[in-house]
């Protein structure tokens, strides 16, 4: 058998036994930090893994946000279309006309006495709907409005007529919808 380089040396005497001793002792805690510096980098990669993993997550929850806020917007949309299209008033072909404001812009919509009274007390309200106008109940504008400000053209104050006991001209009725 072959004998080790450490042998060989006791051996010819260029070592004493506690230089072997020694030499093996700085072998073996090469060898453990070697161990544990392998160890340290399985901990560094299985650390970036992680740190990989987490931000995976994040990026997955925030699609996953995005895609409800998406679907949220969308059902919006659909819940504002019906509810315009269940309230809406039918269009009328009158020579009678309503003047209103729309984008700075004075647009019209053809309204009997009726309709042109409560579009001015408040009682129904013009939306926005499909590239044009649409006259809809009072309820329907406000639960609109809730959803989407932008689609409310116009919604005025609802107006109760209560004369004051004070009111000195109560007997005198003021028209506020007069024809020039």
């Amino acid at each position: 058998m072959s004998i080790s380089l450490r042998d060989q040396l006791l051996k010819a005497g260029l070592v004493n036994q506690k230089q072997a001793k020694q030499v093996s002792k700085d072998k073996q805690k090469q060898q453990r930090l070697a161990h544990k510096g392998q160890i340290e980098l399985d901990d560094s990669q299985q650390r970036a893994a992680q740190e990989a993993m987490a931000e995976k997550v994040k990026r997955d929850q925030e699609l996953n946000r995005q895609q409800q806020e998406k679907a949220e917007a969308k059902a919006r949309v659909a819940q504002i279309k019906q509810l315009i299209e269940a309230t809406r008033l039918p269009k009328l072909t009158t020579e009678d006309y309503y003047n209103f404001v729309d984008d700075k812009k004075v647009k019209r919509l053809s309204v009997n006495t009726l309709m042109r009274n409560k579009l001015s007390n408040g009682s129904l309200a013009i939306v926005h709907h499909a590239g044009g106008y649409e006259v809809i109940p009072r309820e329907a504008a406000l639960k609109i409005q809730e959803r989407d400000p932008q689609r409310i053209v116009q919604l005025n104050v609802k107006t109760e007529e209560v004369a004051a006991e004070d009111d000195p001209y109560a007997a005198y009725q003021i028209p506020d919808d007069l024809m020039w």
